[in-house]
C-alpha cells in the first residue's frame, strides 16, 4: 500500500526492492538446503542462481521494452529506467534460457537442475508479488466487493477506489504452489516432471487472475493479454515436456528389465 516504508537519512526503504530481496534471499537458502540433500554441488547452484538472476532481468526488461513498442518511441527516457518496468514471463523465459545454456557449457542435467529450482521461483515470485501490491504496480480492476483494497499514496494504481487485489491473489497462489513442489518434488522420480507442473499450474493461475488485472500497461495480443498469450504458449510446452520426460522415463525402465 505503501512503497516508501523507511527513511534512513538520504536512504530510502523501498517495499518493492525490498520484497524482492527477501524473495531471493528466502528463496536461495530453500535451494541450497534442497541442493544439498541431493548432493548437488553447490558451486553449480550458485553459478546458475546469478546467471539465472541476470537473466531474468535482461529477459523481463526486454518483454517490458516489447510489450511497450509505441510508448518507447515517444517516451525513450524508458529505456533506462531500470527500477521499473518489468514482465515476470519474460524473467522466467530469460532466467530458464540462462540455466540451460550454463548447464549445456558444464554437461550438468538441465532437467534435475530446473526441477530443483522452481519450487524456489514459485517462492520468490510469493514474495515479489508483495512487493507489488506495496509498490502499487500490477493492480486489479475496480470492485464492489468486500475484498476489494483501496489504495491512497500509489503512484502507479489508481488511488480511493476500491480495486480487486490481484497482487495479493498471485502471491498466495504462488506460496500454495511452492508448497505443492515440494511435496511433489518428494514423489517424484522423473526429471522434468516438477518443471513441467511448475509451469503448467503457473500459466494456468496466471492466465485466470489477468482477467481481473486492471492496469492496461502489459499489452495484449488479440482479445488476451500479453500474459495470457504467453500462459496458453508455455501449457503447450509443459505438456510436451511432461509427455516427453514420461515417455523417456518409462522407455529406460522398459530397456533396464
Amino acid at each position: 500500500m505503501k512503497n516508501d516504508l523507511l527513511h534512513i537519512g538520504p536512504i530510502t526503504i523501498y517495499g518493492y526492492g525490498l520484497m524482492i530481496a527477501i524473495g531471493i534471499f528466502t528463496a536461495y537458502q530453500v535451494l541450497v538446503r534442497r541442493a544439498e540433500k541431493k548432493r548437488i554441488e553447490r558451486s553449480h547452484i550458485s553459478s546458475i542462481t546469478l546467471w539465472g538472476l541476470l537473466g531474468g532481468f535482461m529477459g523481463a526488461k526486454l518483454l517490458f521494452w516489447i510489450t511497450q513498442g509505441n510508448n518507447l518511441i515517444d517516451h525513450p527516457e524508458m529505456i533506462w529506467d531500470l527500477s521499473s518496468g518489468f514482465v515476470v514471463y519474460g524473467g522466467i523465459i530469460g532466467g530458464v534460457l540462462a540455466g540451460y545454456v550454463y548447464c549445456k557449457v558444464k554437461g550438468l542435467s538441465f532437467m534435475e537442475h530446473l526441477d530443483l529450482f522452481v519450487p524456489s521461483i514459485a517462492l520468490a515470485q510469493g514474495f515479489g508479488r508483495i512487493g507489488c501490491f506495496l509498490a502499487g504496480c500490477c493492480y486489479g480492476e475496480e470492485t464492489n466487493g468486500w475484498f476489494g483494497i483501496t489504495f491512497h499514496e500509489s503512484e502507479i494504481a489508481p488511488n480511493g477506489v476500491k480495486l480487486i487485489p490481484t497482487q495479493l491473489m498471485e502471491s498466495g497462489f504462488s506460496f500454495a504452489l511452492f508448497f505443492l513442489l515440494l511435496y511433489a518434488a518428494k514423489r517424484s522420480k522423473t526429471a522434468g516432471v516438477i518443471a513441467s507442473l511448475y509451469l503448467l499450474l503457473y500459466s494456468l493461475g496466471r492466465f485466470i487472475i489477468e482477467f481481473y488485472r486492471g492496469d492496461i500497461i502489459r499489452g495484449s495480443v488479440g482479445m488476451l493479454s500479453t500474459s495470457q498469450f504467453i500462459s496458453l504458449l508455455v501449457i503447450a510446452i509443459a505438456c510436451i515436456i511432461f509427455v516427453s520426460m514420461t515417455y523417456q522415463s518409462m522407455k529406460q525402465r522398459n530397456t533396464a528389465l
